[in-house]
C-alpha cells in the first residue's frame, strides 16, 4: 500500500488554487508443512498427534493391517464365522499374542505417546480415550492368554488399531491438502537470482540478496524479493498475492513482490526486502495465524470433547458394572472397551479446526488474508457494511465524465483543453489528457501559463484558449450562456466543472468526477442480496457523496465527515444496534476500522501489517467484502453441521456400544465401534471439503476453483 495520500479535501484545494473549482469540493478524503501438523491441530485437546504427520500414520497402518491379518485369520472365533480351519501349525496359539503385542506397541504408540500428553497436561481427550480403550484391550487380550479370562480378543485389539490408525491417516491427509497453500506460497520464491554486477550478472542463491541488490528478472521468471522497478516494464502476473488474474503493468519506481511473475518483459528490481521481511513471509504468517486462531464455535467444540472424555469415563464405568451385576464378566470387559473407543471425540476435535484450515487457505489463494478469525466468524452477523468513498468506492482519480460545446464539436473542445493542460501535473489535467487520447490525437500548445486559483492558459493554432472555473469566468467577465443549461446538472451531482475559452469567449465546458469502479454497484447489489445494508462514509461535500450513492444504490451516507470522525460516526451506528463492517484504505481509516466490529482493509497490495483490520483484501475489488462475507456464512454452516454430526453420533453410539440392546440381539463390537468412529470422522473431513464448492462470487473466483 502507498503511504496515505492527501485526500479529497487536499486535492480539491488544489483544484480550487489551479483551476479555480466548484466550493462544492469542500470535504476531508476518508483517508512446506505446517508446525501444526507437529502438534496437531487446535480441536484435539491435549497431546493431540504427537508430533506425528500423514506418513507415520500411514506408515504404520500399512505395517499393522499386515500384522493383523494372521492374527485375524487364526482367530477361532473368525473360523467359526466363515466355517474354515487354520492349518495347525507349530506355535499356532502363540501367533496371535506375539503379532498382538507388536500391534499395540507400534501401531498404537501415537496413541500413547498422545495419551501421556495429555494426562501431563492435564487436559484428558481424544487421545486418553483411545489409549484406555486399546490399553484395556490389550490387557484383557493378554489375560484370556494367560488363562484369566475366556474371552478371544487379540482379532479386535488387531483391528481396532489397524482402523484407528487409517482413520488418523485420512485426518491427517485432509488437514495437509487444506494447508496446502502455505506450501504453495513457500514454493513460489525462487532458490536463485540473477543479480547484477558490473559488466553482466551473476547467479547467487535468492537467500542471499540483500536490500539495495539489483537483480535481473527474465520474461517468465519470478521476482525473488520485495522490491522497486530500477528498469524496464513489464506486465506482472500477481495473482498469488491479489487473486487478480490480469497481469499488471509495472515500471520504472513501481514496488514489486516477490513471487509474482513478469510475463512478457525483463526487467531489473532494486531489492528492499528478503527473507522474511517479504510480503509473501507476511501473508504465509497471516494465514497460518488465522489457521491457528482460536473461534467461539472452537472453544465450545473444546469444552464438548472435554466434557466427552468423562461422560465416556463414566459411561464405561456403569457398562462394567451392570454386566459384572448381569454375571457376564466378558462383557464386563469388552463392552466398556467399546464405550471408549466409539465415545472418542475425534470427528468433534476435527469439526472447526478443519473448517477453519480450509476457509483461511482458500481465502488467501483469493486475495483474502484472515487475519482475526473472529472477524471472518463474525462478518456473517453484519447488519451494515460501511465503504470509504475515495479509493475504495471510488478509484480516487479524476475522470471526465461530460463535454458540451457551444457549437456541437465536443471533440474539438476536449482536445484543445487537453492541448492546453499537456503540460500539467494535476490530477484533472492528467484525466484531460487521457479522454482526449482516447477520441484522437491532441494538438501542440505554447506559452503554458497557470494563474492561480483561476485555471490555466496557453497558445493553440495560434489562439489564446484558457481552461478553469467559476473564478475565471468572473475574473474575465465571461457569460457561459446556453451552456449553463447543460452544467446545471453537473453542478447539482457536485462534479469539477471547468470552463473552455477561445478567443474570449466561453466555446464548451468539462464536467470532472472521481470515478467510481465498475464493480462496486455489482458489490452494492450483492450485499442487498445477502440482506446486508450498505452505507458510505466520506470526507466530500454531501451532494458529491448524495450523487455517487445514487449511482451505487447505496442505502446510507455519512458524509463531511472528518478523518478523525470516522471513529465516532462507526459507534453512532453500533449504538443503533447495529453490527458493522467498515472498508477502507487501512491507513486514514485506521481508527474506524479498529471501532467497527469488522475492520476490513481493501485495496492492501502488498501491506499485509495492517493492525486496525481484521480481514485484509490484496486487491482493490469492493467484490472481495461480498467474498468475506459468504465466506463467513458458509464456513459458519460447515462449523455448525459438523458439530451437529459428531455430537448427534456420540449420543446414539454410546448406548450401542454399552450393549443396551443386547436384549434384542444387537451388540456392537469394539472393532466395529472403532470403523463407526473413524468413518464419523470422514464424514466431518468430507463435509468440511465440500466448502471449496461453495461459490464466493467474482471477487473469489479463485478462491472456489
Amino acid at each position: 500500500m502507498t503511504p496515505a495520500s492527501p485526500g479529497p479535501a487536499a486535492e480539491e484545494h488544489r483544484v480550487d488554487e489551479h483551476h479555480g473549482g466548484n466550493d462544492e469540493h469542500a470535504g476531508g478524503r476518508s483517508g512446506g508443512e505446517h508446525a501444526a501438523h507437529d502438534e496437531h491441530h487446535e480441536g484435539h485437546s491435549g497431546g493431540g498427534h504427537a508430533g506425528h504427520d500423514a506418513a507415520t500414520f500411514r506408515d504404520r497402518f500399512w505395517w499393522t493391517l499386515t500384522l493383523t491379518l494372521p492374527v485375524v485369520f487364526f482367530s477361532s472365533t473368525v473360523q467359526d464365522w466363515f466355517g474354515y480351519s487354520a492349518p495347525g501349525l507349530p506355535g499356532a496359539d502363540w501367533i496371535s499374542p506375539v503379532l498382538g503385542t507388536v500391534i499395540y506397541v507400534y501401531g498404537g504408540a501415537p496413541f500413547l505417546k498422545g495419551a501421556v500428553s495429555e494426562i501431563r497436561d492435564r487436559q484428558p481427550g481424544m487421545m486418553l480415550l483411545i489409549g484406555m480403550a486399546i490399553t484395556v484391550a490389550y490387557g484383557a487380550s493378554a489375560a484370556t492368554t494367560f488363562g484369566w479370562f475366556d474371552l478371544e480378543f487379540w482379532w479386535e485389539l488387531g483391528g481396532l488399531i489397524t482402523v484407528m490408525l487409517l482413520g488418523h491417516w485420512m485426518e491427517m491427509r485432509a488437514i495437509g491438502r487444506a494447508r496446502s497453500a502455505l506450501a504453495a506460497l513457500a514454493e513460489l520464491l525462487p532458490d536463485e537470482a540473477e543479480r547484477v554486477v558490473d559488466g553482466g550478472t551473476e547467479i547467487v542463491p535468492a537467500g542471499d540478496l540483500e536490500a539495495g541488490d539489483v537483480v535481473l528478472v527474465r520474461p517468465g521468471g519470478r521476482v525473488p524479493a520485495d522490491g522497486v522497478v530500477a528498469d524496464g516494464t513489464a506486465e506482472v502476473d500477481e495473482s498469488m498475492i491479489t487473486g487478480e488474474s490480469r497481469p499488471v503493468s509495472r515500471s520504472e519506481g513501481d514496488e514489486v513482490v516477490a513471487g509474482t511473475v513478469a510475463t512478457d518483459s525483463a526487467i531489473r528490481v532494486r531489492v528492499e526486502a528478503t527473507g522474511d521481511d517479504t510480503t509473501l513471509a507476511g501473508i504465509r504468517r497471516l494465514v497460518e495465524e488465522a489457521q491457528q486462531s482460536r473461534s467461539r464455535s472452537q472453544v465450545l467444540a473444546d469444552r464438548a470433547a472435554a466434557l466427552l472424555f468423562f461422560v465416556a469415563v463414566a459411561s464405561a464405568a456403569i457398562t462394567a458394572v451392570v454386566w459384572l451385576v448381569a454375571g457376564s464378566p466378558d462383557d464386563a470387559v469388552v463392552r466398556p472397551v467399546g464405550v471408549l473407543v466409539i465415545a472418542c471425540p475425534h470427528a468433534l476435535g476435527l469439526a472447526i479446526p478443519l473448517v477453519i484450515s480450509i476457509s483461511t487457505s482458500m481465502a488467501a489463494s483469493g486475495g483474502i488474508l484472515v487475519k482475526d478469525r473472529l472477524s471472518l466468524e463474525r462478518m456473517r452477523t453484519v447488519d451494515v457494511v460501511l465503504f470509504d468513498k475515495t479509493g475504495t468506492l471510488t478509484k480516487g482519480r479524476h475522470t471526465v465524465i461530460g463535454v458540451v460545446a457551444a457549437d456541437g464539436d465536443e471533440d474539438r473542445v476536449l482536445a484543445l483543453a487537453a492541448a492546453v493542460e499537456s503540460d500539467s501535473e494535476h490530477p484533472l489535467a492528467r484525466a484531460i489528457v487521457a479522454a482526449a487520447g482516447d477520441r484522437g490525437e491532441i494538438p501542440e500548445a505554447t506559452g503554458f501559463k497557470a494563474m492561480s486559483g483561476r485555471g490555466v492558459e496557453a497558445e493553440v493554432d495560434g489562439v489564446k484558449v484558457a481552461v478553469g472555473g467559476p473564478a475565471l469566468l468572473a475574473e474575465r467577465d465571461l457569460d457561459p450562456g446556453t451552456l449553463e443549461e447543460h452544467t446545471a446538472e453537473w453542478k447539482d451531482r457536485g462534479a469539477a466543472v471547468l470552463s473552455v475559452v477561445a478567443d474570449g469567449k466561453v466555446i464548451g465546458a468539462l464536467a470532472l468526477e472521481d470515478e467510481i469502479r465498475d464493480e462496486s454497484r455489482e458489490a452494492v447489489a450483492r450485499l442487498h442480496d445477502l440482506g446486508v445494508e450498505v452505507g458510505m462514509i466520506t470526507g466530500d461535500a454531501r451532494r458529491v457523496a448524495e450523487a455517487v450513492a445514487a449511482d451505487l444504490g447505496i442505502d446510507e451516507v455519512l458524509a463531511e465527515v472528518l478523518p478523525e470522525d470516522k471513529h465516532a460516526e462507526v459507534a453512532g451506528l453500533q449504538d443503533r444496534g447495529k453490527t458493522v463492517a467498515m472498508v477502507g484504505d487501512g491507513v486514514n481509516d485506521a481508527p474506524a476500522l479498529a471501532q467497527a466490529d469488522v475492520g476490513i482493509a481493501i485495496g492492501a497490495g502488498t501491506d499485509v501489517a495492517i493492525e486496525s483490520a481484521g480481514v485484509v483484501l490484496a486487491s482493490d475489488d469492493p467484490r472481495g467484502v461480498v467474498a468475506v462475507r459468504r465466506l463467513s456464512d458458509a464456513g459458519y454452516r460447515k462449523m455448525i453441521q459438523n458439530l451437529w454430526w459428531a455430537a448427534g453420533y456420540n449420543v446414539l453410539a454410546i448406548p450401542l456400544a454399552a450393549g443396551a440392546f443386547a436384549w434384542a440381539g444387537f451388540v456392537l463390537p469394539p472393532a466395529v465401534g472403532a470403523l463407526l468412529m473413524s468413518a464419523s470422522t470422514v464424514i466431518v473431513a468430507v463435509n468440511a471439503q465440500l466448502l471449496r464448492r461453495v461459490d464466493l462470487g467474482p471477487a473469489g473466483k479463485s478462491v472456489s476453483s
